[in-house]
């Protein structure tokens, strides 16, 4: 997600709290929204992925997934 979509997502969710949104505005929100929602997602679960647990005797194992 770019710089500028996350400023637009700022200066939306300032807007909205003084005078409020159009509809229209209230979907570039929630789309806006969405798309950084899973930016985040996606970087935490790519770190997750390159993560390692070091048991005591120094063994590295990857990290699982619950299920």
């Amino acid at each position: 997600m770019t710089d500028e979509k996350i400023e637009r997502l700022n200066a939306l969710a300032r807007k909205n709290k003084s005078e409020g949104l159009t509809a229209d505005e209230r979907q570039e929100r929630e789309v806006l929204r969405r798309e950084y929602l899973d930016a985040i997602k996606g970087s935490l679960r790519a770190q997750l992925d390159n993560t390692y647990i070091v048991d005591e005797k120094g063994n590295k194992k990857k990290l699982e997934k619950k299920k």
